[in-house]
């Protein structure tokens, strides 16, 4: 009788799952459409890139917060400096230890800076420091800015920011709100802010207490009623305001809610 040699089978180590690099992420930012973005990271080759165009006094920056919602553990971030980031110092460090919280890097490739999410000392003192002179930086070009409008105005140099409708726009603007269109929605056409169509189109001023000021008042949300409509209806009021002082002789006003 033959014996069957049993086979030992040597367990297999486990697989280690490597941990996958990183995206090289950019974020970028221009004060005004007419600014390139592109010097800002030029050179580098990142997978994916986030420009926002606004102000750095903006709050409100869509592609900053799809960059943030974006990035994962093991993504770096590249930014050409500090004041390209944030508004002020506390913005800085609020969204660079939010990123790095989460195992994001950050690298400021002017400042040649990058921050790990390492909490040491030394690396907390450099983003406050460096945050600081970026603030401080940005506020000496802005008081140059305003030193130097000041100048051009006194010399008649200064010709302002460059209009937002052309004369032949202002003027169709201008005869549309005449028309009675909805002013809301001649801003959204054209493009601009209520406040700027009210500076293109202004409404004339209405004495306190008159018989004007109060069906503006009391109309002020049927402001999609026409030129037509709206004289139409002062003309009824004012018919009944003579109505009513005609019966009483001591002058009763009329009141319109």
């Amino acid at each position: 009788m033959t014996k069957v040699k049993e086979s030992i089978r040597t367990p297999r180590p486990a697989r280690t799952r490597k941990p996958s690099k990183g995206q090289q992420v950019g974020y970028l930012r221009v004060s005004s459409l007419d600014q390139n973005e592109v010097r800002q990271l030029e050179g580098l080759a990142l997978d994916k890139t986030f420009t926002d165009k606004a102000s750095g006094k903006d709050a409100k920056r869509p592609q900053l917060e799809a960059m943030q919602s974006f990035v994962r553990v093991g993504d770096t971030v590249f930014c050409h400096s500090m004041d390209r980031l944030a508004r002020n110092l506390n913005d800085l460090r609020r969204i660079v230890l939010g990123l790095t919280e989460r195992g994001v890097h950050i690298v400021f490739v002017k400042e040649n800076l990058t921050f790990t999410g390492e909490n040491s000392p030394m690396s907390n003192l450099l983003l406050s420091v460096m945050g600081a002179f970026a603030e401080f930086e940005r506020e000496l070009i802005r008081e140059r800015q305003r030193e130097g409008i000041a100048i051009a105005r006194r010399e008649g140099k200064y010709r302002g920011r460059k209009p937002s409708l052309t004369p032949a726009r202002a003027a169709e603007l201008r005869r549309r709100v005449a028309g009675g269109d909805s002013k809301a929605a001649l801003a959204r056409e054209f493009g601009i802010s209520r406040d700027t169509l009210y500076r293109y189109a202004p409404v004339k001023k209405r004495r306190p207490g008159s018989l004007e000021n109060e069906l503006y008042a009391g109309n002020r949300r049927k402001e999609t009623m026409s030129e037509s409509e709206m004289q139409a209806e002062l003309e009824r009021l004012r018919a009944e305001n003579a109505q009513l002082k005609s019966k009483d002789k001591g002058g009763l006003s009329l009141k319109v809610s």
